[in-house]
């Protein structure tokens, strides 16, 4: 783990002012190489930590923070500090985010002039940050239900098997459709087809854990990755879903009813043999509860 090489402010001789008010050559080049640096990834840990190297010689801080929503970053190393110092950052008024200080000591009058005029510089770097990844998340959700969709699936479960294979745990995977999907979109119009899909998706989310990720593949087809898991807590999921069915007025109201398929990945597993052994575990499932209604 990377921690910062802090600068004490007292002594330090530098006067940062140099950096944007004076035509020295060194000074010029140190601002230059700055904003080029900040342009070179869009990635927001990484400008943090571009931006730390040159903050720390103003500001004795052991942790950089930036936060926008749900979106969050932070340098390397980052650790509680005596305070905290926090700053609205905007771009033309319009808001772009938090960035918070874990400080070691208080901030002088000077250097909190020259903090501001820092963050004039990262600013533009971390809007453009932002819009790459609003975009991203776009490109990797499903736009009616909101959960992330097949593209980001294939990503998740490639990183997910990665991650089980290294610390030797388990993997699950659940598929699921709605049953006779096509008969209610027939029946009733894509409106309300529409709006079972909706319902059933806030069904899933009430069902699983944080540390568990949903996706939609389109049509009536879902799936969660469930890392660390066992057969407890796969079935467990299983039951809550079924439950948070029961409980939606609508699902209940066009008798929505879904199908479950489970299985666990194994050593020899491709992402391919994976899913296929699962979405088999599902269609089983519904041969065998087609039989059972058969016999009613």
């Amino acid at each position: 783990m990377q921690t910062l090489n802090l600068v004490d402010n007292q002594n330090f001789k530098f006067n940062a002012f140099k950096v944007f008010d004076s035509p020295d050559h060194d000074n010029s080049n140190r601002k230059l190489a700055l904003m080029e640096q900040l342009q070179t990834s869009l990635e927001l840990d990484r400008l943090l930590n571009i931006f730390a190297v040159e903050v720390a010689k103003y500001v004795n801080f052991s942790g950089l923070y930036f936060k926008k929503g749900d979106i969050n970053a932070s340098i390397r190393g980052s650790r509680q500090g005596k305070n905290e110092r926090v700053f609205e950052l905007k771009l033309n008024k319009n808001f772009v985010g938090t960035l918070t200080y874990a400080i070691n000591s208080p901030i002088s009058i000077t250097n909190f002039k020259i903090l501001n005029q820092l963050h004039q510089y990262l600013i533009h770097p971390l809007n453009n940050a932002l819009r790459y990844q609003e975009a991203l998340q776009l490109a990797m959700q499903d736009g009616l239900t909101s959960l992330n969709n097949r593209r980001c699936f294939d990503e998740q479960l490639r990183r997910a098997m990665h991650h089980a294979n290294r610390q030797h745990s388990k993997v699950g995977l659940i598929v699921c459709d709605l049953d006779k999907f096509k008969l209610i979109n027939d029946t009733y119009g894509h409106n309300i087809g529409d709006e079972v899909l909706i319902q059933f998706s806030l069904a899933l989310k009430e069902s699983v854990r944080d540390s568990d990720s949903l996706f939609r593949f389109g049509g009536d087809e879902f799936s969660i990755i469930v890392e660390d898991a066992t057969l407890v807590s796969l079935m467990a999921i299983e039951q809550r879903i079924y439950s948070a069915m029961n409980r939606d007025s609508l699902l209940s109201n066009y008798q929505v009813s879904c199908s479950l398929g489970h299985t666990f990945m194994n050593t020899m597993d491709t992402q391919t043999s994976f899913f296929k052994r699962a979405d088999k575990a599902l269609y089983q499932r519904k041969i065998f509860k087609d039989h059972k209604l058969s016999l009613v």
